[in-house]
């Protein structure tokens, strides 16, 4: 495979049991519309407990399915999605408020990352992965992980990658590179993955190439360049 070749997702999640969050920033094979999605899994009953809900200001939530059986509420209740002006804020976990906070305050995506660190659930340490589409001239969109260094989450190593967007191409990161024991960190750069232009045949794409075991939620936005309008698809397997 090149450098530029360019795979369709499911070919990077058809036989990867754990992945993890994941998310995919870029645009539509027409030029028409910048797209996101954003999927979590899980292994233990306090991960699996989750549904994504959407809120009226177009954020979207991780709230527990059955609050009776929440162990810790801190990794599973966060805002994935929110927006301020003309930037659309995606994460996998609370670092959404921190980037948004320093955005409403003139602040920069890095400025605001560089407070963070990964999660601390040793011995997996999982990354804090997150994006940033930014509509203030155009289209151009950022992505960012914050990894442990080592294997005892002494140091932070953080990565924010930039681009400009490409007809049909996105790109993808996620907290794991697989399952294991301790699971292994996401590492190299966000992979190319094709964006069509329909929204339910990239939805029906990602959540069917989902580990059926593992996966819990997904969410998918395809916003309009030029109007700002939305079409978004949620899909929770705890319903």
């Amino acid at each position: 495979m090149g450098i530029y070749d360019i795979n369709c997702i499911s070919e990077s999640l058809k036989n990867n049991t754990y992945p993890g969050r994941g998310i995919v920033i870029g645009k539509s094979r027409d030029g028409k519309k910048a797209v996101t999605a954003y999927f979590i899994m899980g292994r233990s009953e306090n991960s699996r407990n989750r549904i994504f809900i959407e809120k009226e200001d177009e954020s979207v939530i991780t709230y527990p399915f059955d609050e009776s059986k929440v162990e810790d509420p801190s990794l599973i209740i966060y805002s994935a999605i929110r927006k301020t002006g003309k930037k659309l804020i995606v994460t996998n976990g609370d670092q959404t408020d921190t980037i948004y906070d320093f955005l409403v305050q003139g602040q920069t995506f890095e400025s605001a990352l560089e407070t963070r660190r990964f999660e601390p659930d040793g011995p997996n340490f999982t990354p804090r992965i997150s994006g940033l589409l930014d509509f203030s001239d155009g289209f151009t969109y950022k992505m960012s992980i914050l990894k442990s260094g080592d294997a005892e989450g002494s140091v932070c190593s953080r990565y924010t990658f930039n681009y400009t967007p490409v007809n049909g191409l996105g790109h993808f990161i996620h907290t794991y590179n697989c399952d294991g024991n301790p699971i292994p960190t996401f590492t190299g750069e966000p992979e190319r993955v094709q964006i069509p232009d329909d929204i339910d045949e990239f939805c029906d794409t990602v959540w069917s190439s989902l580990n059926e075991s593992n996966k819990i939620s997904l969410y998918v936005r395809y916003i309009d360049i030029e109007t700002g309008e939305t079409e978004n698809r949620l899909v929770n397997k705890n319903k």
